[in-house]
């Protein structure tokens, strides 16, 4: 049994928060570069130059990419043969969001119910996924989601004898009915299979895989190279001013589902859709 003190966690987690803020993940600036040498006219290349100087501003500067700096989602993957010491796990998650967003000047936008509307002031509480899997290990992923993209997705209860087509064209209208909203070019993460809430986690998940790495199946490799194809068609392209770029990548993860049922989720992400993580 290994034993890790929670106020290593609130650390780590308090800088996870700032970082993921200021700096986008390797494989996504470097989509964003090539997305942005494809484009020929004058609006979509004059915008993906703003996009990329701004990325290094943001960079030099230590400030974050974006105004919305948005609900801290958190995955925690926590070895079987760990045990936490000093606290509650779940208090020092949401100890170290606090601390991040409170000494890093990030945007607070959490209210404390959804209807009254009072700002928390701490951007607490986070969503916190938790695993238990093998190991001594504790992997955490913080992907803050700013809420222009997360406005734009959708859930849809498909029937069993839906076709890929019909789900690759449930994509591409989500993306299409979104527009300029979700701050295109955009990463759209989809959710095939489980149930409700399980096809909506999915594609919160796919949002955090690398850009560069597809998924293992080749059935559903192709998928998602036509998903992205057709909707770059849709001449949305950056910050919905026209062109090429209306997604740089989209990311499918799939479930075992029920005979009676095909549930499929569409998380759209910003051109910045941003996650750190880190192993302790």
């Amino acid at each position: 049994m290994r034993e890790i003190n929670l106020n290593l966690l609130t650390e780590k987690i308090r800088y996870a928060c700032i970082y993921a803020n200021r700096t986008l993940p390797d494989d996504l600036i470097t989509r964003i570069k090539k997305f942005s040498a494809l484009e020929t006219s004058q609006p979509a290349s004059g915008v993906m130059k703003c996009l990329e100087d701004n990325l290094k501003a943001a960079e030099e500067m230590c400030l974050p990419i974006c105004q919305d700096t948005g609900m801290a989602v958190i995955f925690a993957d926590v070895g079987q043969d760990v045990h936490f010491t000093g606290g509650s796990f779940e208090d020092a998650v949401n100890e170290g969001v606090r601390q991040g967003y409170t000494e890093g000047l990030l945007r607070k936008s959490i209210v404390s119910d959804p209807l009254r509307r009072v700002n928390t002031n701490d951007n607490t509480p986070c969503v916190l996924h938790t695993r238990i899997v093998p190991g001594d290990k504790v992997r955490i992923t913080v992907a803050p989601k700013g809420f222009g993209s997360e406005n734009m997705s959708r859930l849809k209860m498909f029937t069993p004898s839906a076709s890929a087509n019909d789900i690759i064209d449930f994509v591409v209208d989500t993306a299409r009915v979104a527009g300029s909203n979700p701050c295109p070019p955009m990463v759209i993460g989809v959710g095939i299979g489980g149930d409700f809430e399980m096809c909506a986690l999915l594609a919160k998940k796919a949002l955090c895989r690398n850009v560069s790495s597809p998924n293992p199946d080749d059935f559903y490799v192709g998928m998602e190279s036509e998903m992205l194809e057709k909707v770059n068609l849709l001449n949305i392209g950056p910050q919905g001013f026209g062109g090429k770029s209306t997604a740089l990548a989209v990311n499918i993860e799939a479930y075992p589902t029920h005979i009676a049922g095909l549930p499929v989720a569409v998380n759209i992400g910003c051109h910045v859709t941003r996650h750190y993580s880190f192993e302790i």
